[in-house]
C-alpha cells in the first residue's frame, strides 16, 4: 500500500510539473507582442484579403448569381434575346441600366450596338462591350462567363448559316432541339452543391498555415532563447524529470496552437460566415492532430536550431513551403498533376484535403481516416525524435 501511495504521489508531482511548464510557456508566449499579432490580428486580415480576392473564382453547380446591366436597343434583334438567354444560363441576373438608381452606374454592364442582328446577318463586324469595375479572379471569371455566352451564340449563328441557309429564331430553336452527339455532365463531388471558393478555401487554409507559422517561429524561438540563456540548465537542476520537461514544453505549444485555431474558427464563423458542415467532432479531431504534429515539429526544430535567427529562418522556410505546396494558399486541384502528387506526401496536404472533404464536400468520416492516421503517426515519430534529441544546453 505504501508503494502504491508513493507512486500516486510521484505521478501527481509529475503531472503538476507538466502542467506548470505548459501554463508558464503559454503565458509567456501570449505576453509577446509578436505572438498576439500573428495569433489574433493577422489571420483575420489574411482571410479577408485572400477570401475577397479569390471569391467567385469557382464555378459549376450552385454558382452564385450576380447582377448584370444589359443595354440592348430595340433594333438589336433576336440575337440579343439569344445572348441574354445564354447570360442567364451563366448565372447573371439581367436588368436594364436605368431600372433603378442602383443600376444607373452598375458594377457590371453589357452593351449591344444598334441593329446588332441586322449587321451580323449582313456580315459586318459588330462589337459587344462588357464593362466590370474591380479586378481579381472574380472579374476574370465573370469575363470568361460573358465570353462563353457570346461565343456560343456566335457558334450557333455560324452553324445556322451553314445548315439552315441563314440564321433566324426558328433556326436557333431547331438547333437547340437537335440531339447532341457529345454531352458534358457536371456533378458535385459531395453533398454540398456549391463548389468551395473564396472564404471557404481561405479560412481553412489560413488556419492550417498560421498554426505552422506561430508554432514553428513563436513556439521555437523561446526554447532556443532559454537554452542560450542557461534557463534550461537551471531547470535541469530541479527535481522535474527530463520527460516531464519535454512533455510540458510540448503541451505548451499544443495549447498555443489550440488558442489560435479556436480564435480563427470563431472569426471564420461569425465574421466570414463559414459553414463547417455536419462533421464537427471529426473536424475538431483533425485540427487537434494538426496541432500535435506542429508541436512535435516545433520541438525538433528547437533542438536543432542554434540561434533565434536560425530558428526564425527555418520556421518561415518550412511554413511557407508546406503552405504553398499543401494547398493553403490556393486549391491544390488548380495545380499540375505533379504538384497534386507532391501534396499527398505533405502533412499540410493531408490536413487541407481532409478539411475540404469534411467541410466543403461533406463526405463521411471514413474518407478521412487515412489522413488522421498519417498525422497521428507523423506527430508520434517527431515526438519521439524530440525526446531523444532534447538537450538542456
Amino acid at each position: 500500500m505504501a508503494d502504491a501511495t508513493g507512486v500516486f504521489v510521484n505521478m501527481k508531482d509529475w503531472l503538476h510539473s507538466i502542467w506548470f511548464l505548459a501554463r508558464k510557456d503559454v503565458q509567456y508566449s501570449l505576453r509577446q507582442r509578436e505572438t498576439r499579432l500573428w495569433t489574433f490580428i493577422m489571420p483575420g486580415l489574411f482571410i479577408y484579403f485572400f477570401g475577397t480576392v479569390t471569391g467567385g473564382g469557382g464555378g459549376g453547380p450552385g454558382i452564385e448569381p450576380v447582377p448584370l446591366a444589359m443595354e440592348a436597343p430595340a433594333s438589336a434583334g433576336f440575337l440579343a434575346k439569344e445572348i441574354s438567354g445564354r447570360l442567364e444560363e451563366q448565372g447573371f441576373l439581367l436588368s436594364a441600366p436605368n431600372d433603378s438608381k442602383e443600376l444607373q452606374n452598375p458594377k457590371r454592364s453589357l452593351r449591344l450596338p444598334e441593329r446588332f442582328t441586322e449587321k451580323a446577318l449582313a456580315g459586318e463586324v459588330v462589337e459587344v462591350l462588357f464593362k466590370r469595375r474591380g479586378a481579381g479572379l472574380a472579374t476574370d471569371y465573370e469575363k470568361f462567363r460573358v465570353y462563353r455566352a457570346v461565343y456560343t451564340v456566335l457558334a450557333d449563328f455560324i452553324i445556322c448559316q451553314i445548315r439552315e441557309g441563314g440564321a433566324s429564331p426558328e433556326a436557333f430553336r431547331r438547333l437547340k432541339e437537335a440531339p447532341r452527339a457529345l454531352r458534358l455532365e457536371v456533378r458535385s463531388a459531395g453533398r454540398r452543391k456549391k463548389i468551395p471558393q473564396g472564404f471557404e478555401q481561405t479560412v481553412p487554409g489560413t488556419m492550417v498555415m498560421f498554426t505552422m507559422l506561430i508554432l514553428l517561429t513563436g513556439g521555437v524561438i523561446p526554447l532556443v532563447s532559454e537554452r542560450k540563456l542557461g534557463l534550461l540548465r537551471r531547470l535541469a537542476s530541479t527535481p522535474i524529470p527530463r520527460n516531464a520537461v519535454v512533455l510540458g514544453k510540448w503541451l505548451g505549444k499544443m495549447a498555443l496552437a489550440i488558442v489560435q485555431l479556436l480564435f480563427a474558427a470563431f472569426l471564420g464563423t461569425l465574421v466570414f460566415g463559414m459553414d463547417w458542415g455536419p462533421s464537427i467532432p471529426a473536424l475538431v479531431a483533425l485540427l487537434v492532430l494538426w496541432a500535435a504534429f506542429n508541436a512535435s515539429l516545433a520541438m525538433v526544430l528547437a533542438n536543432w536550431a542554434a540561434t533565434e535567427a536560425q530558428a526564425t529562418g527555418i520556421g518561415l522556410m518550412v511554413t511557407m513551403s508546406l503552405a504553398a505546396l499543401g494547398g493553403c494558399w490556393w486549391p491544390v486541384e488548380v495545380t499540375s498533376g505533379g504538384m497534386q502528387l507532391v501534396a499527398k506526401f505533405l502533412p499540410s496536404g493531408w490536413t487541407m484535403e481532409a478539411m475540404h472533404r469534411l467541410v466543403s464536400f461533406q463526405t463521411g468520416v471514413e474518407t478521412v481516416l487515412p489522413h488522421f492516421a498519417a498525422l497521428a503517426l507523423a506527430a508520434l515519430i517527431l515526438g519521439l525524435i524530440a525526446v531523444r534529441t532534447f538537450r538542456y544546453d
